[in-house]
C-alpha cells in the first residue's frame, strides 16, 4: 500500500498564528469505506512511525489482524511536522524557495489534530467508528475527541496523559538540549544535528523502557567484560537506527508539540473537558511505563464518564503498546463487542 498526498491550496494558520503555505498532508488507507460510511477506523501514530499502521502496528493492524481491511476503512495521517511526507522542517519555505530546517514555525498538538480534520473533510469522513492511538498518538485522540469537529463512536487510549507533565517535558528538554548541542544543527542542512538526534534517542530509549527491562535484555553474559557492554552497543544501535531514517529537525519540533498537549486549555478545567468526552472509552495503561505512569492512565478513565481501563502487565514499559499486540488484540476485542459500558471495571480477558 503506498503512500498518498493531499495538497493544500490554503494557507494553514497555527495555533500561535503563524502560517504553513501549500500544506501537504501524506497518509495511507486502507480497505473501503462502506455505504453508512461507519466503518472507519483511524488509527494516530506514535512519535517517529509513519503513515503505514500496517508497517509499524503488525499484529493489531495488518490483512489478517483484528483492524483489517476486509472489515474496516482504516485510515493513518502522518503528522505535522513529521519526516515521512507531511509538511516538516526538510520541506521547502515557498518565501524563501530553500527547506524551514530549525526555522520551521512551533506547531502544537491541537494543530496536529486540525490537520487531520482536514483530511478527514477532503475524504468525506463525517464519523469515524473507532479512534486509536498511543502515546502523542493517544494525545491527539484525546484533543481531537474533545474538539468535537467529528463524530467518534469508540475511542480507545494508549499509554498517555491529559497533560504533558514535567517529568514528561524534561524528558523531552534533555533530549532537545543533546540536540542543540550538536553544532551542525544550526547549519541548516539535512542531516544537521544527527550526533544530537542520536543521543537524544538514547535518552529516550530510557524512557521507553526501564531498569528491569534492560536487565533481562541487555545483562552481559561474560563477566570478565570491562567495556564495550551490551547496553552500551544497544544504545548506540538505536541512535544509528533512528538516525537512518530521521531528521533531528522534525524531532525537535514534534517533542515540543509533545510538551504542548493541555486538554483544559482555554477550556473551564480538566475535570469538565474530560467528563464532556461523551463517547465509549477504553483506556490503556502499563504500571510498568516511567514516561506516562499508568496513573496518568487512570486519571483520564475516572474522568471520562463511559470509559473503562485496563491496566497491561508487562515489563516492556512504554513500548508495551507496540510489543504486547495479542493481549491488546483480546482486551480491545472484548471492548468492541460490548454493546454498552456500564461499569468503569477492569475489562477481562481469557
Amino acid at each position: 500500500m503506498s503512500v498518498k498526498q493531499l495538497k493544500s491550496s490554503d494557507d494553514f494558520i497555527l495555533e500561535n498564528g503563524e502560517c504553513i503555505e501549500g500544506l501537504t498532508i501524506a497518509y495511507h488507507t486502507y480497505g473501503k469505506i462502506n455505504a453508512a460510511k461507519d466503518n472507519v477506523v483511524w488509527v494516530c501514530h506514535p512519535l517517529t512511525a509513519n503513515s503505514n499502521a500496517f508497517e509499524w502496528w503488525p499484529g493489531l493492524f495488518g490483512e489478517n489482524e483484528l483492524f483489517n481491511d476486509k472489515d474496516h476503512y482504516i485510515v493513518c495521517a502522518n503528522v505535522l511536522g513529521s519526516h515521512y511526507g507531511t509538511t516538516n522542517p526538510l520541506s521547502i519555505n515557498p518565501t524563501t524557495g530553500q527547506p524551514y530546517y530549525h526555522t520551521f514555525p512551533q506547531f502544537t498538538i491541537r494543530d496536529i489534530v486540525r490537520v487531520h480534520q482536514l483530511l478527514a473533510d477532503f475524504l468525506d469522513i463525517t464519523e469515524i467508528a473507532i479512534l486509536i492511538g498511543g502515546s502523542i498518538g493517544g494525545q491527539q485522540v484525546l484533543e481531537w475527541t474533545a474538539a468535537s469537529t467529528i463524530l467518534i463512536g469508540r475511542l480507545i487510549v494508549i499509554g498517555c496523559s491529559a497533560q504533558a507533565s514535567p517529568w514528561s517535558i524534561a524528558f523531552n528538554e534533555s533530549q532537545r538540549m543533546a540536540i542543540q548541542s550538536d553544532s551542525s544543527f544550526y547549519s541548516s542542512h539535512d542531516l544537521g544535528g544527527m550526533r544530537g538526534l542520536k543521543a537524544a534517542r538514547s535518552i529516550a530509549l530510557l524512557s521507553y523502557r526501564n531498569y528491569y527491562t534492560y536487565s533481562k535484555t541487555q545483562k552481559e553474559t561474560d563477566q570478565q567484560v570491562t567495556d564495550d557492554y551490551k547496553a552500551s552497543s544497544y544504545q548506540r544501535y538505536q541512535g544509528d537506527k533512528l538516525g537512518s531514517r530521521f531528521n533531528a529537525y522534525s524531532y525537535w519540533y514534534l517533542t515540543k508539540a509533545m510538551d504542548s498537549h493541555h486538554l483544559s486549555r482555554n477550556r473551564i478545567s480538566m475535570q469538565q473537558t474530560l467528563s464532556e468526552i461523551d463517547v465509549e472509552t477504553l483506556v490503556i495503561g502499563t504500571p510498568s511505563d516511567l514516561l506516562f505512569p499508568s496513573s496518568e492512565q487512570e486519571y483520564i478513565a475516572n474522568n471520562i464518564p463511559n470509559a473503562v481501563y485496563y491496566a497491561l502487565d508487562s515489563s516492556y514499559g512504554h513500548d508495551s503498546f507496540l510489543i504486547e499486540t495479542v493481549t491488546l488484540t483480546e482486551v480491545i476485542g472484548n471492548f468492541l463487542k460490548q454493546e454498552n459500558i456500564q461499569t468503569k471495571e477492569l475489562l477481562q480477558i481469557g
